[in-house]
């Protein structure tokens, strides 16, 4: 089976610094693949190209069996079908939640308007937040402005969702009801790239682990094989970090269902 999303000798410069080496990373339809690594790493940075917000500088990275690096790709489509979650949840704040999530469905793809508002208030009310519909961002918590911008990306009907450090900004307390959405989405078998720093989280979720170093991948492999027996010496060192680990549950098919 050919694969979604499709990294081959992949490179990216800020100046004349080299952020990614070389990456070479496939990704298949309803895999969900967490990727890890130190501050700086340059895992946020392979998200953003892949969603066309850096330019990559060599290589290769196909998504849907099309090559994305060629200079006639049309990235507005590309980033309807790729979304992506950051720590910042970018809302307008003049406008409410419904009237942000429908801003893309109806000025960017034209949808039928009563085919939208039924899709998103079917979201809204899957994230548990259906009575926030006529709310302003202001008066939302930021874990309820996080899951409102996952809802506004899914309405654009995606292929596969990006998420950037989402709890990064979060209180701790809030951490937990926006993971738990992404839960779901891996549960119902959505292609997910998570950027992430919750260890746990990313046991729990992930089909794969990928661990960055430098700006190159040093190993992948299942969640269970990387935490219990790392392949480098540096991603041991950066695991000793979390000695928890070898308590994070093993699956999430394993966890209580939201």
């Amino acid at each position: 089976m050919s694969a979604l999303i499709e990294f081959q000798g992949f490179n990216k410069f800020f100046g004349e610094q080299q952020v990614l080496k070389g990456i070479d990373l496939s990704v298949h339809s309803g895999e969900v693949v967490v990727i890890l690594g130190p501050s700086g790493c340059g895992k946020s940075t392979l998200l953003r190209c892949l969603n066309g917000l850096e330019v990559a500088h060599g290589g290769s990275l196909r998504f849907a069996g099309k090559e994305l690096l060629d200079k006639h790709t049309d990235w507005r489509q590309v980033r309807q079908d790729v979304g992506m979650v950051f720590q910042s949840y970018h809302l307008f704040p003049h406008m409410s939640v419904l009237d942000n999530i429908l801003l893309g469905p109806l000025k960017v793809q034209k949808r039928e308007p009563r085919q939208a508002r039924e899709q998103a208030e079917q979201l809204l009310a899957r994230v548990g937040l259906a009575d926030k519909r006529d709310a302003f961002p202001r008066q939302l918590s930021g874990g309820q402005q996080q899951r409102i911008a996952i809802v506004r990306s899914l309405c654009m009907n995606p292929q596969v969702m990006l998420f950037d450090e989402v709890t990064a900004a979060l209180d701790p307390e809030m951490v937990k009801e926006v993971l738990e959405v992404i839960q779901g989405l891996a549960r119902d078998g959505m292609t997910l790239l998570i950027v992430t720093h919750e260890m746990a989280f990313a046991r729990a979720v992930a089909d794969r682990v990928v661990f960055m170093e430098a700006g190159r991948i040093l190993e992948h492999n299942t969640p269970e094989a990387f935490f219990t027996n790392p392949q480098t010496a540096r991603a041991q060192q950066f695991l000793e970090k979390f000695s928890f680990v070898s308590t994070l549950p093993k699956k999430i098919k394993e966890l209580e269902p939201l």
